[in-house]
């Protein structure tokens, strides 16, 4: 195990979209953006991130061999064993992280965040190990990111304002469409549309939040730009285009997360937001997304 190939495994180019899925569920419970906790989250959740990668890989590993043979395990440079060390133990980690995060004044961490923790490293593990196959794995998907929202929030609130819950069940709609796009990248193609449905949702709630704060359209209209792209690659259903269009919805989890900051008056979160959109776009050029 290298750094290159290690950096390839955790897919980092998508990092800076769980940096703002922790902006949102932090500073719509009430954190702001010089909370020293907020450094430590974006580490800690980026490591399941980068674990539920790992594992990702190595519970693949026979479906690459026939599809994929030019990833990691399959072409020989690191063993299933190792990646599967490495995963675990970053969720390990992870939690470990969160604990220090969330300590309270007592010195006692949060017991709402250790249980979101405990909850987005089990949905990890099970996504990875039943996705395959499996009708409900994009929902499945969904929860993870909204672990993730929700292990921020109980870090610094004790309960979540009704802003965390509207972010997480928009951002959960967003990974329906996204991950039934994703389970159809090794065909290059799309069967059903309905599913994709679900990717209108958050646009919905964006319009909700426009006409009570002017500033969200600008969020918006980049929000719906990105669809439009999405969906117009899918329409097209050339060679190349699923996979494209699977990696511009990732990037465009952070116009989302934007425009919900944007719509609680974050503005400033809301445009970083924006720089993370752009930072996703710019990585996965370098590293795959997908």
């Amino acid at each position: 195990m290298n750094l290159a190939l290690a950096l390839r495994l955790g897919r980092i180019s998508n990092l800076p979209t769980v940096w703002t899925n922790v902006l949102v569920g932090a500073l719509l419970a009430g954190g702001h953006l010089a909370d020293p906790r907020l450094p430590l989250l974006m580490v800690a959740l980026s490591l399941f991130y980068v674990g539920g990668m790992f594992l990702n890989d190595a519970y693949d590993a026979d479906f690459d061999a026939r599809h994929r043979p030019e990833r990691p395990i399959p072409s020989g440079q690191v063993s299933a064993q190792q990646v599967f060390a490495f995963g675990f133990g970053l969720l390990v980690a992870g939690l470990a992280l969160v604990a220090l995060a969330s300590r309270g004044g007592g010195g006692l961490p949060a017991w709402p965040a250790l249980a979101s923790g405990a909850a987005l490293a089990a949905s990890i593990v099970y996504y990875n190990a039943h996705h395959k196959g499996n009708p409900l794995s994009p929902l499945v998907m969904g929860l993870c990111r909204v672990f993730v929202v929700l292990t921020a929030a109980f870090s610094v609130a004790p309960v979540l304002p009704l802003p965390v819950v509207l972010a997480a069940l928009a951002l959960l709609c967003h990974l329906i469409g996204l991950t039934y796009i994703a389970k159809q990248e090794h065909l290059d193609r799309i069967g059903a549309l309905w599913p994709l449905g679900f990717l209108a949702l958050p646009g919905v709630y964006g319009y909700s939040l426009a006409l009570q704060t002017q500033a969200v359209w600008l969020w918006l209209l980049l929000y719906e730009t990105v669809l439009g792209y999405a969906m117009n690659r899918l329409r097209r259903r050339a060679r190349g285009d699923v996979p494209a269009a699977v990696v511009t919805l990732i990037a465009g989890m952070s116009v989302l997360d934007g425009m919900v900051l944007a719509g609680a008056g974050q503005l400033l979160a809301g445009l970083l937001a924006l720089a993370a959109f752009a930072l996703t776009l710019a990585l996965q050029r370098w590293v795959a997304g997908t």
